[in-house]
């Protein structure tokens, strides 16, 4: 069976602009995917890039376009400067990590449900009872918003290390079992090829 790891952030606006695209391709595919949250901001300095605030603004205006552009691709509505953003992504990353680890719900949708709540709805996906109610809406217990915190978070700190390691430096960020990277959701039609074996 393929494998992807997906790292990715649940800060990142193009993570939400993804929607359930990879669950898709994975599932037409017979591809298994490991959900690796990560700091992206703390892999930014790691990996060559630099935070968004600290970027030329030649560079952040073309990232405003290029949101945009992305979400009315999509199909999604996106607000541009979420009122809640920046905010501490590690409450949202430990959910999904142990949903992960809980099964019995849809990963795809989870991680939609929390990226769409800070780039849709304008949440603080820093929140318990927003975390809460995006883990009930994709079937998961919403106890586990609070659970096995410590766990989570040596995973959650261990993802950092392996995107470092594996050479990710952006989000979302996708890895095949043979090794091929593709960065960013516009790069998802090209996973889609190389599953198929035409890439």
């Amino acid at each position: 069976m393929p494998r992807i790891d997906y790292f990715f952030a649940t800060l990142s606006p193009y993570v939400y602009i993804a929607g359930t695209r990879l669950e898709e391709i994975a599932a037409k595919h017979g591809a298994e995917i490991s959900y690796k949250p990560m700091d992206v901001m703390a892999l930014f300095p790691r990996s060559g890039g630099q935070l968004p605030k600290d970027r030329h603004p030649s560079r952040l205006e073309y990232r405003k376009q290029e949101m945009r552009r992305q979400a009315k691709k999509a199909g999604l509505p996106l607000v541009m400067r979420p009122a809640n953003w920046p905010t501490n992504a590690a409450p949202s990353s430990y959910a999904i990590i142990n949903a992960q680890r809980a099964g019995g719900g849809d990963m795809g949708r989870l991680v939609h449900a929390i990226t769409r709540s800070c780039w849709a709805e304008e949440k603080d996906i820093a929140q318990e009872d927003v975390i809460r109610e995006a883990l009930e809406e994709a079937g998961f217990d919403p106890d586990l918003a609070e659970s096995n915190l410590m766990l989570a978070a040596d995973e959650y700190a261990q993802n950092l290390e392996e995107a470092v390691r594996r050479g990710v430096f952006g989000s979302p960020f996708y890895i095949t079992d043979t090794d091929e990277r593709f960065w960013g959701q516009d790069r998802l039609s090209d996973l889609e090829l190389h599953l198929s074996g035409r890439l």
